[in-house]
């Protein structure tokens, strides 16, 4: 795992949070937690992407090639929202209605 692709999941994870946020509004969290919440989503899903595919999507080292490119936005898209939408609803099943 090089920088930019770190970069790229941080930026795609910042992305996804803010986007599963306002689509699913009974889990938004606001801007700032939605976008923290998003980054570090983002560099999970990376690891985990990389961790699963044997490091061959991830881009070892060199450069990023257009498949890497496009699966650190895809990864740090999807875990960046998928971060987001489990904190909002551990919170919605914590806060008393």
């Amino acid at each position: 795992m090089d920088i930019v692709s770190l970069l790229i999941q941080a930026i795609s994870g910042t992305v996804g949070g803010n986007v599963a946020g306002s689509v699913l509004e009974k889990y938004n969290l606001g801007p700032v937690i939605n976008s923290i919440l998003g980054i570090l989503g983002g560099g999970l899903g990376g690891q985990l992407l990389d961790l699963v595919s044997g490091g061959s999507l991830g881009g070892g080292g060199g450069t990023p090639d257009l498949t890497s490119i496009l699966s650190s936005i895809a990864s740090g898209g999807v875990g960046g929202g998928v971060l987001m939408v489990i904190v909002g609803l551990i919170k919605s099943k914590l806060s008393p209605s």
